[in-house]
């Protein structure tokens, strides 16, 4: 069977990290999903996901997100249950974090780094990076034109449709 889930979203509240009694980090916090349609003249709506990340994964988290910061998870949603103060049973569903990324989109903090508030994208590197100026095409697409790839080069056996092992 397959289990993933990658979600994109938004921390909701300022992270703490734990330990069990064994000496395991654990992070358990939420994700604020916006929906990616909405009826006009509403508000914009959010789902909101509970996340478990475990061990390194939850150190890493909880060194460098904060409340409100964009984060990507990826990982598995989980069942569980447990009983309350009022002996009711609950029922969860968790997404258990295998892996989080940076999403790019960063808050601009005194612009360091080389982050272009602007953009949200890092300043490019300097034209001679020290390896030589022709180490990538200058043009967008790497010098070639839609010509270059309409022919199969001549003698190649490309470009036949029974070519294909499909």
């Amino acid at each position: 069977m397959f289990n993933k889930v990658i979600m994109l979203g938004r921390v909701t509240q300022d992270l703490e990290l734990k330990t069990t009694q064994s000496g395991v980090a654990v992070l358990s916090f939420s994700i604020a999903v916006d929906r990616r349609f909405q009826t006009k003249g509403e508000e914009k709506k959010s789902d909101f996901f509970n996340c478990v990340a475990w061990r390194q994964e939850a150190e890493f988290i909880s060194r460098y997100w904060t409340k409100g910061r964009p984060i990507l998870v990826e990982g598995e949603l989980q069942n569980r249950s447990y009983v309350d103060k009022n002996g009711a049973t609950r029922y969860i569903t968790e997404i258990i974090v295998d892996r989080a990324s940076f999403t790019g989109d960063k808050k601009p903090e005194g612009g360091g780094g080389g982050y272009r508030p602007d953009t949200g994208y890092p300043e490019p590197p300097p034209a001679s990076s020290g390896y030589g100026s022709n180490s990538a095409p200058s043009s967008p697409n790497g010098g070639y034109t839609a010509d270059d790839f309409k022919n199969p080069p001549a003698g190649s056996g490309k470009g036949d449709i029974g070519d294909y092992p499909f």
